[in-house]
């Protein structure tokens, strides 16, 4: 379950470190609550994603009014990429994904790339079936749009060049369905 919610919590925030901070957080609140935890009308599996979901939004909630500085982010605003002659790449739907709002985001990728029923999907995100539907369907609208406009800034947290984003993502995308070793992801 680990390299799934470590997938979940990657697309979430966008980064490795955080994901894995936030998996860790989450199996901490998973392990206090196990009592609470009862079998039958939810899996484990969905079981913890809520409480990823939950974590990650409660994070977001708490960092509202503040802004980081990132030094590694102003830096590379100063450096131009070494393969700026390649169309579009991988990175530039990771980049894109994380420029959709929350919601269409983990929509999209718990049905699109977790390859999750729609069911399964409402069900982690507290939401009725046909929400989650409409979810995806805008957030699919909305990521063409996206990658078609090209308006997309430098990802602070992605220090891969271009030529290796693709094998980075489909490792990403192997571990979001289960088809990974189950290696790290860094």
């Amino acid at each position: 379950m680990l390299p799934h919610l470590r997938a979940f919590g990657r697309s979430l925030t966008g980064s490795a470190d955080l994901a894995d901070d936030l998996v860790q957080e989450t199996m901490l609140k998973a392990w206090k609550a196990r009592a609470s935890y009862v079998p039958g009308p939810s899996s484990m599996k969905s079981w913890a994603f809520v409480i990823l979901r939950n974590c990650f939004l409660s994070q977001m909630r708490r960092k509202k009014f503040t802004a980081e500085y990132d030094e590694l982010a102003a830096e590379r605003l100063l450096v131009a990429p070494d393969d700026q002659d390649d169309s579009l790449h991988l990175a530039d739907v990771q980049r894109a994904l994380l420029m959709l709002p929350v919601d269409q985001r983990e929509a999209l990728v718990l049905i699109g790339a977790g390859q999750l029923s729609y069911e399964e999907g409402a069900e982690i995100c507290g939401c009725a079936v046909g929400t989650m539907k409409s979810r995806v369907s805008r957030a699919r609208t909305a990521l063409q749009a996206i990658l078609d406009s090209g308006d997309m800034p430098l990802r602070s947290g992605d220090p891969l060049p271009a030529s290796e984003a693709f094998a980075s993502i489909m490792g990403d995308v192997d571990q979001l369905t289960g088809n990974g070793s189950g290696g790290d992801w860094d």
